[in-house]
């Protein structure tokens, strides 16, 4: 097996063993998950690594050697701690900001919302958005450009554990709980969920309302590192999870309206996704059941 064939196969084994627990436990047989749902978590879960990343790569490393022919592998023999600080500003910061302002910008949040309408966590949110909100991400972008500098090797690695971090910040097996039952793990702790995003700093990010005094929708937006909300000020820890997730606007539309807006929209006007210019309050009090797949 090669290198490139192992980063790859990492985190499709986690992303298994993980859903097989949480079915184990019977997260996929609430009422709450529609056929709907599954169709959107299963297609982005395809689309993202099939077509997005490896259409994104190919475009910047053909460009770059058409135009930049003289810089390809220019950074090959630096040091690997100048690759590894590259892609974590590059990639991983950038999708910080990435993220931060698709919870404050109209548009970008018509392109993340698919990711927090779920009312439940669990492995299969984690690729949840829709395409276009893959396919501007700078943090691919910059990333084809590294590889093709010359660090190309230090990716091969970053991105399994990056995807290992963020999928299990997003399972339901809570694996830093066992962190804050021990008081004895709690300096260590105090490290790591400072560090990386944990089950319970980015369920925070997913809960429904900051009223229940631990979710915090607006913050906790790091991907790998939870350093950067640390660093910006919007991190918010509190050891303890959600039990309420989601959007206040549960208007739930078909899945490719979700996956394709701005390219396929909502007919329905009281829908966010009616129109790029849309802007309807989040109203828990609107019943859009009827609408549900």
């Amino acid at each position: 097996m090669t290198e490139e064939q192992f980063s790859k196969l990492i985190p499709a084994v986690v992303l298994l063993v993980l859903g097989i627990i949480e079915a184990i436990g019977g997260l996929y047989l609430e009422d709450r998950r529609t056929r709907n749902d599954f169709t959107i978590e299963i297609l982005s879960l395809v689309i993202l690594p099939t077509l997005i990343q490896p259409g994104i790569f190919l475009l910047v490393l053909w460009v770059m050697a058409t135009s930049f022919s003289g810089l390809e592998d220019v950074f090959i023999h630096t040091s690997i701690w100048w690759h590894i600080l590259a892609f974590l500003v590059l990639d991983d910061m950038m999708q910080y900001w990435w993220h931060r302002l698709s919870h404050v910008n109209r548009v970008m949040w018509k392109l993340h919302r698919p990711h927090h309408v779920v009312e439940e966590m669990g492995v299969l949110v984690t690729y949840r958005n829709a395409t276009l909100y893959y396919a501007l991400m700078p943090g691919i972008w910059f990333s084809a450009i590294l590889v093709f500098l010359g660090m190309g090797y230090v990716y091969l690695f970053y991105l399994p554990i990056k995807l290992v971090v963020i999928l299990l910040a997003h399972s339901e097996t809570k694996w830093d709980r066992f962190l804050y039952k021990y008081k004895i793990l709690h300096p260590f702790a105090w490290i790591i969920e400072r560090t990386i995003s944990t089950p319970s700093t980015h369920f925070a990010h997913h809960g429904l309302t900051a009223e229940d005094q631990i979710s915090h929708p607006n913050g906790n937006f790091g991907n790998l590192l939870f350093i950067w909300d640390v660093l910006f000020g919007t991190a918010k820890i509190t050891r303890k999870y959600p039990t309420k997730f989601g959007a206040w606007n549960q208007f739930k539309e078909p899945w490719y309206v979700q996956l394709f807006f701005p390219f396929i929209k909502s007919k329905d006007p009281r829908s966010e996704l009616h129109s790029i210019q849309t802007d309807n309050d989040y109203d828990p009090s609107v019943d859009f059941k009827s609408f549900k797949s």
